[in-house]
């Protein structure tokens, strides 16, 4: 590998109004889904390998390839396929955007990026492998309403997947890695909640019976990110929920997210998003409407 640049992959939607989500197998997907050669992401990828040989390399990580397994890439991560021969599964591709629905997800994939390679049991792949299928049909069906269907069939994946993967650790005292990951996998959770984003950091502590310093503590080493930033994000993308997939003005969005004051809501919007509220609205059209993307739809038979 030489000390060049890693080239930095994205997922190509040519205009607003189409969908930021993209589902098939590693031949329909194309070369890049197998690539060779280190790389990363603006989007997340999910990666249900069903056969092969070879291995994954993920932020120099090695791991073998020994079907079936559930792989997490997150934006930002370098990774490449090694040597890998008759590699089978299905690929899931998909912006931030695509998570508004269920904004806490984004942290969920964050620590399941950390522990990238997933081994399935039997058990495993019996819940996994309907769904992933389900998937794959309603994005090749493209029916009404269905980026809400295929956002609640991610939802449902992620959480399965985080379920598998557990907390890690030994031992379940106060003071251990178990009971610090199980602690902000319970804030990260109860952050999905309706209203999260409007409460203080005290008072997630005060609910979960931890100190706000241990909540800092264990948050940031699990997570990467304060409470204090994950409840802001929360915040931003509910308003960015809102004004993508409901008719709310921006003053009524405002009050919904806990701002009395729309100018300083505005404020506080392009500051976290480099956009209006009204400029992100004009360019959420993929959340409005179910279109496709062209270079990766499945041809249709004739009639």
């Amino acid at each position: 590998m030489d000390d060049g640049p890693v080239p930095l992959h994205r997922l190509e939607v040519p205009a607003p109004h189409l969908l930021p989500f993209a589902i098939g197998s590693f031949d329909t997907i194309g070369p890049l889904s197998r690539a060779g050669f280190p790389h990363r992401h603006t989007f997340y990828e999910i990666v249900h390998v069903t056969g092969g040989t070879g291995a994954h390399v993920i932020d120099l990580s090695r791991w073998e390839l020994r079907p079936p397994h559930l792989c997490f890439v997150v934006p930002g991560q370098v990774h490449y396929w090694e040597d890998v021969s008759d590699l089978q599964g299905v690929v899931i591709l998909f912006t931030d955007d695509f998570l508004l629905d269920h904004p806490a997800d984004r942290d969920v994939l964050r620590m399941l990026g950390e522990r990238p390679w997933l081994s399935l049991s039997r058990a495993d792949m019996a819940d996994l492998a309907p769904l992933v299928a389900d998937m794959e049909r309603e994005y090749a069906l493209g029916r009404p309403q269905f980026a809400a269907v295929l956002r609640a069939f991610l939802h449902v994946l992620i959480l399965r997947a985080a379920r598998m993967s557990g907390p890690g650790g030994d031992g379940d005292g106060p003071g251990s890695p178990r009971r610090a990951d199980a602690v902000a996998q319970e804030f990260v959770r109860l952050l999905a909640g309706p209203g999260s984003g409007v409460r203080s950091v005290r008072s997630w502590a005060s609910q979960m019976g931890v100190t706000v310093g241990y909540l800092n503590e264990v948050v940031k080493h699990v997570t990467g990110r304060t409470p204090g930033q994950l409840v802001r994000q929360t915040r931003t993308h509910e308003a960015k929920r809102l004004l993508a997939l409901t008719d709310l003005t921006v003053r009524q969005v405002a009050g919904e997210v806990g701002f009395s004051d729309p100018a300083y809501f505005c404020r506080y919007f392009r500051r976290e998003t480099g956009l209006s509220p009204s400029e992100f609205r004009r360019g959420s059209g993929a959340l409005h409407h179910d279109y496709r993307i062209p270079s990766i739809d499945h041809p249709r038979p004739p009639a």
